[in-house]
């Protein structure tokens, strides 16, 4: 089979993000810095074929894919198995605030406890396990539904942090070894011929959000 592409894309910047708040399945959307970085994104991206482009259902997300699917006139193909892993009642809350309201829960979350589930919220939580395996089964989902030459995804960390790890064989219970930023582009090749399907190219590329900085010091 031929080389598929991905363009793994995590979302641009919340209020949330910045006050470094949990959002899981709260629909929180972009800030004005993080509209900006999806346009900024977008352009980054003209002239690059992309034959489709996957989407958490989560605002954030769509907000951050629309201009790369609206530049290309391709529908925006959203995807609840792409969503950020889901804390339960954590989400919402500042990582002090969680820490003395579910000190069990948040030691679970710092210890990366793989099979802990925090008590239920809005919505009722995620094992760490159950998000990973959610996470990457929904990208080979989409793999295998197709041999697509170039795909984006635009999605969250969490789900960054699992590919990631699903690439390179690394164990959930490994501290974060690659970095993740908002709207950055991260680059993999899939061929189920290969011995390890799922390859890492480039990690981390924000290249492109260089501008913005150049506008906020221009005004």
């Amino acid at each position: 089979m031929a080389t598929t592409e991905i363009l793994l894309i995590r979302h641009g910047e919340t209020d949330w993000n910045l006050e470094r708040r949990l959002q899981g399945h709260l629909d929180i959307p972009l800030n004005q810095v993080g509209q900006r970085q999806a346009l900024a994104l977008a352009r980054s991206l003209d002239g690059v074929a992309i034959d489709a482009i996957f989407s958490s259902d989560l605002q954030r997300a769509r907000q951050t894919a629309a201009p790369l699917a609206a530049a290309r006139k391709l529908s925006l193909q959203l995807d609840a198995g792409l969503r950020e892993r889901c804390y339960g009642a954590l989400e919402g809350l500042r990582y002090p605030e969680a820490a003395e309201r579910f000190p069990e829960a948040y030691a679970a979350l710092m210890e990366r406890a793989v099979d802990y589930r925090y008590p239920a919220g809005v919505h009722a939580a995620e094992s760490m396990r159950e998000f990973y395996e959610r996470a990457v089964h929904a990208l080979l989902a989409i793999l295998s539904a197709g041999n697509p030459a170039r795909i984006a995804i635009v999605t969250h960390g969490g789900v960054l942090d699992c590919i990631y790890r699903c690439a390179n064989q690394l164990p959930l219970e490994q501290p974060r070894s690659c970095d993740i930023f908002n709207a950055s582009i991260n680059r993999l090749s899939w061929n189920p011929d290969w011995a390890q399907p799922l390859r890492v190219d480039g990690w981390a590329d924000v290249a492109h959000l260089d501008e913005l900085t150049l506008d906020e010091i221009d005004r």
